[in-house]
Order: structure tokens, then sequence, then C-alpha cells
């Protein structure tokens, strides 16, 4: 048996640098990281001469915690590959006595991208609880982008540079 981090390693030959980014951010993510920084280190440091390494060591560079869902992580990689900050992950943010978390968050211009899963739409209790949750950001001042499956890479990294401008981000 092998620890997550080094399970993760043993994938690198099979798996793209995207599909690896992703398993690395869900060790490191939420609900609760399965790996430390560390342990992944070290699993890289370990796989040397292992069949798709480079891909692994190229991946390990681009992990972050604070991902909840792979679509965050893809968001997140095509935003800062379309050469837009890098947003901060389940950003708290204190709203009217209360904090809400929002996916990907660009706190200095107020702009947040959130994803909406169809249970966003199908589930009655969640509709009703992010309408709200989206009055709240708005009376705060935070600009929200809402995406979904269907949004294309393009489309989500273009939406996403005109909100920044509209906020006062220079490219």
């Amino acid at each position: 048996m092998t620890n997550p981090a080094r399970t993760w390693a043993d994938l690198a030959a099979p798996l793209t640098v995207d599909e690896l980014v992703i398993a690395g951010d869900r060790l490191l993510g939420r609900p609760g990281a399965l790996a430390t920084p560390t342990e992944m280190y070290d699993a890289v440091a370990d796989a040397s001469g292992q069949r798709g390494r480079r891909n692994l060591a190229q991946a390990l560079t681009l992990v972050r915690a604070g991902s909840s869902s792979p679509r965050e992580t893809r968001a997140r990689l095509t935003l800062v590959r379309a050469g837009l900050p890098e947003p901060e992950l389940n950003a708290p943010i204190p709203v009217r006595g209360r904090t809400l978390h929002g996916d990907l968050a660009y706190r200095p211009w107020r702009v947040l991208l959130e994803y909406e899963g169809d249970q966003h739409r199908t589930d009655p209790w969640q509709w009703a609880h992010d309408l709200e949750r989206y009055n709240d950001l708005a009376e705060a001042g935070w600009l929200v982008i809402r995406a979904s499956k269907k949004l294309s890479d393009i489309g989500l990294a273009t939406r996403t540079r005109r909100a920044l401008i509209s906020r006062g981000w220079e490219p």
C-alpha cells in the first residue's frame, strides 16, 4: 500500500499535466487534505527516472491548496494560462456579519467566479441559498461571474478579463 502522495506520483505516466494538477489539488484541497506539500515534493523526488516524471514535476508547480472541485482547478488553470492573475481559491469573504466562501476570488478587484453545478439549478434549497448569497455579495460590492460546464475556456477567460478590467486591473 502507498500513501496518497506516492499514489499520485505513480499515476504520472498515464495522466496529463492537467489531470495531475486536478488530482494534486484534491490531495491538498477541500474538504480535507490527504497529503502535505512536503509529501508531494518527496514523492516527485522519489520518482526520479520514472516515466511521466517531467509531467509530475510540472504539475507540482501548478498544484494549489483550496480547490473544492476539478472544475475549479480547470478554471484556475484556464485563467492563469490566459494571462490573468491567479485567483484565491475558496476565499473567505466577510459579508453582513457572516463569512461566505467564493470559488475563485480576485479580492483586490472584488471579482468572484462561481462554478455552478446542475444541483445549483435543480435543488430548491440550493437555488434559494445561492440567490441570497449572490445578493449579499452584490450589496458588498462584489461582481460575481457565474459559470457552468457549458461556458468555454475562452468565454470564461474573456468574461473574467472584462470584469477585472472594469474593476481597475491593468493587464
